[in-house]
């Protein structure tokens, strides 16, 4: 299956070691429940959502959650995190199909 689109952000953009950020997550997903029809064909789509979604700092998870079928599609996250001296965020999650995907980006404090 081809990657997701999907897109790790910090807020503030402007952080220091010691600071309290939030990590954004969105990704572009259906989030099907297996319950509509497709309107051209009358056939029922077939359930497939994301059902665990981890945030890791060099590869130690430090938040995971349960996703449902019922959130809305592209799904945003959110989660507070106090910035270390640097490291790397990444953001793995699974399908109800049983697909993973992952993202990362650079956690660079200035000053």
């Amino acid at each position: 299956m081809a990657e997701k689109k999907s897109m790790i952000k910090f807020k503030p953009k402007n952080y220091k070691a010691g600071d309290v950020i939030d990590v954004d997550f969105i990704i572009i997903h259906p989030m099907d429940t297996g319950m509509a029809k497709d309107k051209k064909t009358g056939k029922i789509i077939p359930a497939n959502y994301i059902n665990n979604v981890t945030f890791k700092l060099d590869d130690k998870p430090f938040t995971t959650m349960k996703v449902w079928e019922t959130v809305s599609a592209n799904p945003y996250f959110s989660v507070s995190l106090k910035v270390p001296a640097s490291g790397t965020i990444s953001v793995e999650y699974t399908e109800s199909t049983g697909e993973k995907g992952e993202k990362s980006k650079k956690l660079t404090p200035k000053g």
